[in-house]
């Protein structure tokens, strides 16, 4: 059985061992490794890049190469993967909100496998993980208290020190890399919650820009969103038995689709008085998908790339 906590310790060793190459901080609280991605640390397009691949517990490949948006050229993120229900919602989806006191962020990671959250996740795709380490992903500038690590662990039935967690900021580049790095886990949970079973696709790409770090929150947040909506791409090779029914799913699995596109993020959620459960749920996808379905050879295609959006999100008004 595939394990994704034991797959990803590889790379997280990795990045341990090369603490210096990849810019991050390494410590311990109450007895797990903390690995400071960009808080204290500067972080790195590389520290980005490994930390997708441990986010989608070591069964996701990824590349950082330049891609032209109409007359801007962006860093982009390409991401594989050939186990797409294992790796983006048993492990990179960010499913597991850790909270105590005044500390709240969204865990992902392989951890979830083993703590089961949300359960209905892995009813749905059928797995769980059995390692005796765990390995988490939180998007937070704060360091988490001992008493939630412990909490932490615990959930994953481990012991402390077999915990790794991994913190990056929105407001980092390796923060930023890995929010990106998130874009087939976009376009298969929008496809889920359409109502297609995760389990029929066999293979996914995807690719997003990397969005300009920025120091204030609220435009980070904004513009790791933009990337995803106005400039990210799904291609999921799957098999379905109907073309039309695919047919109607697919069209309504890309950000296009829904009411509120057409806005930076920013103004969106601003509108939605900062509340994401105020946001329209079909927004969050990618901008375009393509689907190939081995069944019966045809090929998808729904949305499309908005450069002028892309521009607007980052302040360089539109052509």
């Amino acid at each position: 059985m595939l394990s994704v906590n034991r797959a990803a310790l590889k790379l997280v060793e990795k990045l341990c061992d090369n603490a210096d190459e990849y810019r991050i901080i390494i410590s311990k609280k109450a007895g797990a490794t903390i690995i400071d991605a960009g808080i204290q640390a500067k972080g790195s397009f590389s520290a980005g890049r490994i930390t997708t691949e441990i986010c989608m517990g070591g069964y996701g490949k990824v590349r950082v190469l330049p891609r032209r948006y109409g007359d801007l050229e962006l860093p982009t993120i390409f991401v594989q993967t050939d186990n797409p229900a294992i790796a983006t919602l048993g492990s990179q989806l960010a499913g597991w909100h850790v909270k105590l006191d005044d500390f709240s962020a969204m865990g992902s990671g392989p951890a979830r496998a083993l703590a089961l959250k949300p359960k209905e996740i892995y009813e749905l795709i059928d797995y769980h993980d059995e390692a005796d380490t765990a390995i988490i992903v939180l998007e937070t500038a704060k360091r988490p208290p001992e008493e939630l690590i412990k909490k932490m662990a615990s959930e994953c039935e481990i012991k402390p020190s077999k915990l790794f967690v991994i913190l990056t900021p929105t407001t980092s580049i390796s923060g930023v890399v890995q929010i990106s790095g998130r874009i087939i886990e976009t376009g298969i949970e929008k496809l889920t919650k359409l109502g297609l079973d995760p389990n029929v696709i066999d293979y996914a790409f995807g690719c997003s820009p990397i969005a300009p770090v920025h120091p204030k929150f609220a435009e980070a947040m904004g513009r790791t969103n933009d990337v995803v909506l106005y400039g990210g791409i799904v291609y999921c090779a799957l098999r379905y038995e109907d073309d039309k029914k695919l047919r109607v799913i697919v069209d309504k699995a890309h950000s296009r689709a829904s009411r509120q596109y057409g806005k930076p993020f920013k103004e969106i959620f601003k509108e939605a008085d900062n509340d994401f459960y105020k946001v329209d749920s079909s927004l969050f996808a990618p901008a375009m998908l393509v689907v190939n379905n081995l069944e019966t050879g045809t090929l998808f295609r729904a949305g499309e790339i908005d450069a002028e959006m892309l521009r607007r999100s980052m302040g360089l008004g539109t052509r």
